[in-house]
């Protein structure tokens, strides 16, 4: 598979599946624009994706800032053109805490976040995907937006919009030529999880380091799907861990 002449912008790239993420669209030859909110850690990821010998820019990108936004996207174009991928991979987990006692501001923080900054970064990539006829957006779902979890009722209810807001897009463009898919990437080795594990609210907070997959996965997964392969998962949920998709996707299958 290459993505060879292709822009692909990476929001969250700073680390965890971002970043790997990053390095797997780069290695299968597109350009990567990759996007955080803070600029020092999306260079540290750019760099040695150039010093490989691949394309990469670093971009500051709040995703809660419609200005933020609009300037990483003018700068990917400057760097490399019109962006023909998007992943939409910034995400929180806070506030980890029971309807009662979640704090509001940060639980409209979050939906902000995980919800509201997908629709910023869709809206900003689409004109470029809809000139040409075609394009990929890939948003990083959850199990959680279809099973609510004690202390998660901000992430499984952002996760859940974010899942509609996956099918709308493909129902309102998937005939433009634009593929708009959500991965649910399954319990991956990141920060996330160690915020969840500290919490020790909720059956996944319980699970062992040593059970996690590692982010390299759902980085070849996603990067698959920027592919010919991923035409056949169009407007739908892909679950990683589902062994099917893993077979088509190359992944080796799970104990």
């Amino acid at each position: 598979m290459s993505l060879a002449g292709r822009t692909a912008l990476v929001t969250g790239a700073g680390r965890g599946i971002g970043a790997a993420t990053a390095r797997a669209l780069a290695a299968a030859g597109a350009r990567v624009v990759v996007a955080a909110r803070r600029v020092a850690q999306a260079e540290a990821v750019a760099q040695p994706i150039r010093a490989a010998g691949g394309e990469a820019q670093a971009a500051q990108c709040d995703v809660t800032d419609d200005a933020s936004v609009a300037a990483a996207f003018a700068a990917a174009r400057q760097a490399f053109g019109a962006i023909d991928i998007l992943i939409v991979n910034a995400g929180v987990i806070a506030p980890i805490a029971r309807l009662v006692e979640a704090d509001p501001t940060a639980w409209m923080a979050a939906i902000d976040v995980n919800l509201v900054g997908a629709y910023r970064c869709l809206r900003a990539a689409l004109p470029d995907m809809l000139t040409r006829g075609e394009g990929v957006v890939i948003n990083l779902s959850s199990g959680a937006a279809h099973r609510p979890l004690e202390g998660w009722s901000a992430y499984c209810a952002s996760k859940a919009g974010l899942a509609m807001l996956t099918r709308a897009a493909h129902e309102e463009y998937g005939a433009a030529g634009l593929r708009v898919i959500g991965v649910s990437p399954g319990v991956v080795d990141t920060d996330m999880q160690a915020a969840i594990r500290a919490s020790g609210v909720n059956p996944v907070s319980k699970l062992a380091r040593e059970s996690l997959a590692g982010v390299g996965e759902p980085a070849s997964a996603i990067a698959y799907l920027c592919g010919p392969g991923g035409a056949a998962y169009a407007g739908r949920e892909v679950d990683i861990r589902d062994a099917a998709f893993r077979a088509a996707a190359g992944l080796a299958p799970r104990g």
